[in-house]
């Protein structure tokens, strides 16, 4: 007679294997239910989330929740040259003029309440510039607002082509930026303006060519998801890779609702693992609307 070989008497590569297969595997030992799909399983999956969602959001902006913004023109002049660099283009040096004329823009979309490149009024971005005596041969502006770090507000801008136009734009060779937080169309956001120029030599007639990318000419629709994706940090990406795996390991579980315990083929459970696998992917919905809700 051959005895049952138990847990205790398995090696432990042996008992690793075992524990990996009852809990991603679909099979007669775990009641066809993968244990990480079973409750524990995505409470744990959900606090997992929380937990380096948290862990992140400290790192990057003192709070736990997030709501601090952590974007610099520093940070934001790296990550623009970075994308330059990638696509054999020269640096753009960081401009005194055009920080000041970003801000003064910041501060009138903040006074008058509106978001757009053309002020209520009908006032040009290039009035800041004026203002500020740069005097430019080429310029162009790119908006953003409600993201929490310039890793973010770059790969937004470079998922859109018309303010990717400007990041990229070969025939500037300096930069502004103004990151301002206030109350803008009733609610608090970080406002973030960044201009673009072509100097020229002093005495020279300005405004030659002019860009605006107005934020109507955004992609829409799964577009939108798309650069909000490229947007995201490397702990959202690696929380929405676990969640889709688990909502996939569920979809492969209810190939097997057939050959459940009995008395849970006559219940709603029958049908479990599909409720759960449209409930984890709309998690992974939300992470990526949570962590990159900004607007361009």
């Amino acid at each position: 007679m051959v005895k049952k070989q138990t847990n205790k008497s398995l090696s432990t590569p042996r008992k690793i294997h075992r524990h990996i297969k009852l809990a991603i595997v679909p099979h007669k030992d775990n009641d066809y239910r993968p244990h990480v799909i079973r409750r524990y399983g995505i409470i744990s999956i959900v606090l997992l989330f929380f937990m380096t969602s948290g862990a992140n959001n400290y790192v990057n902006t003192g709070d736990v929740l997030g709501q601090q913004a952590n974007i610099t023109p520093g940070a934001l002049l790296e990550t623009i040259n970075l994308a330059r660099e990638q696509h054999n283009l020269g640096e753009l040096a960081l401009n005194p003029q055009l920080n000041q004329a970003a801000y003064a823009k910041a501060q009138d979309m903040f006074e008058k309440q509106y978001w757009s490149h053309v002020s209520p009024g009908g006032v040009q971005p290039w009035k800041w510039m004026n203002d500020a005596k740069y005097n430019y041969s080429h310029a162009g502006e790119n908006l953003a607002k409600g993201f929490s770090s310039s890793n973010a507000v770059t790969a937004a801008w470079m998922a859109s082509p018309e303010h990717r136009a400007n990041v990229l734009g070969s025939d500037y060779h300096d930069v502004g930026f103004a990151i301002v937080e206030g109350e803008l169309l009733g609610k608090d956001t970080v406002l973030v303006v960044s201009m673009y120029g072509d100097p020229v030599p002093a005495g020279t007639v300005a405004g030659a060519s002019v860009t605006i990318n107005d934020a109507a000419q955004s992609s829409g629709g799964l577009a939108i998801i798309g650069e909000k994706v490229k947007a995201l940090p490397a702990v959202a990406i690696g929380n929405i890779v676990i969640v889709l795996m688990a909502a996939m390991l569920a979809l492969v579980a209810h190939t097997y609702r057939r050959k459940l315990p009995r008395n849970l083929r006559v219940k709603w459970y029958k049908h479990h693992d599909i409720y759960k696998a449209i409930g984890l992917a709309s998690l992974s919905i939300v992470i990526i609307f949570m962590y990159s809700g900004g607007q361009i």
